[in-house]
């Protein structure tokens, strides 16, 4: 009904102008005292013909609407598959189409230039990524034979920047869609063990107590990216918590809990803290958060399978759930 209206409103000065031609030969005819058969007739002959032209001229007009709709629906995201070759009903028309393939070619010369520098940018972003390792290696090299107040404080940040490093890499690889998942069956318990010694040193500098009693557990999960997922939240853990506990603890069936005794989250907060870029209250106060650590998460996550949700209370800290597909659930060959 919609089209049709649009139609006639398209056709409606032709039409007015029709009937201002008729009216004005019927006008002639009374004049001149013309039999009315007369006027009848070919009246009638011209009200045909016209009846038959609007039908097809309304057919055409619609099976030209239907295919510009298509076409505009394939060209929507990518503008390189506009056909060349739409359909015009006169002058109007091509000047119409010279102007769309026109903005479509400049389109698509944008979005190349956008294409090679996204390439160039992601190829040195991850290039750098890569050498920045080489230093930091190297300086933990340089530092794991030093015991000393220094040493050990230059140790924790040097942690911090392997992990920004870490969250780099891992945010370049989710949004270019290529990950290396190998999905098998894992001890959780160790997965969970490597995760923890590499902030042990931080644990005993800032004297934070960690409660954590080894378990028995089988995870169907990615190794590597579970880990990741893990070290990210035990760091936000440790950042968060000035005095205290750490708590990890496995519940059964498959969910590793890590809970802190920090300053814990606004109840406001809880339910966007997963979201890209989303701080909270703790990041406007702290002007280092990125809120990109826990996104990174729910991301991970959301491709092994596993779910991850938190609960906190202000002033008293905050406890993170990561419940994951169970070996028992799967089937096996």
């Amino acid at each position: 009904m919609g089209f049709f209206m649009s139609y006639i409103r398209s056709r409606l000065r032709a039409a007015v102008l029709f009937s201002v031609c008729c009216v004005i030969f019927a006008v002639c005819f009374i004049f001149y005292r013309l039999p009315v058969a007369a006027v009848l007739y070919p009246a009638a002959l011209s009200a045909i013909v016209l009846a038959a032209f609007a039908a097809y001229d309304f057919g055409k007009t619609l099976s030209r609407h239907r295919y510009l709709m298509t076409q505009n629906e394939i060209s929507a995201g990518s503008p390189e598959l506009l056909d060349e070759s739409l359909p015009c009903a006169d002058t109007e028309d091509e000047d119409y189409k010279r102007i769309v393939l026109t903005l479509k070619d400049n389109c698509v010369k944008l979005a190349n230039i956008s294409a090679a520098r996204l390439a160039e940018m992601t190829e040195y972003y991850t290039l750098w990524t890569h050498q920045i390792k080489t230093p930091i290696s190297a300086m933990r090299l340089y530092l794991q034979y030093e015991d000393t107040e220094l040493a050990r404080r230059l140790r924790a940040e040097l942690r911090k920047i392997e992990t920004y490093v870490e969250m780099a890499l891992v945010f370049r690889q989710l949004e270019s869609g290529n990950t290396d998942y190998v999905i098998k069956e894992h001890d959780l318990n160790e997965i969970t063990r490597q995760a923890v010694k590499k902030f042990s040193g931080e644990f005993i500098m800032r004297r934070i107590k960690l409660i954590y009693e080894p378990f028995e557990a089988k995870a169907v999960t990615d190794e590597k990216w579970l880990s990741f997922v893990i070290e990210q939240i035990i760091s936000n853990a440790l950042k968060y918590t000035a005095s205290g506990s750490i708590t990890i603890r496995y519940e059964p069936p498959c969910g590793l809990v890590i809970q802190d005794t920090g300053i814990g989250i606004a109840p406001e907060d809880i339910p966007r803290i997963f979201e890209k870029g989303y701080t909270g209250c703790n990041g406007r106060e702290d002007k280092k958060a990125s809120g990109i650590g826990l996104y990174l998460c729910k991301r991970i996550c959301a491709n092994l399978g596993a779910s991850i949700s938190a609960s906190s209370e202000a002033g008293k800290g905050t406890s993170v759930r990561i419940e994951l597909p169970h070996y028992e659930n799967v089937t096996k060959p």
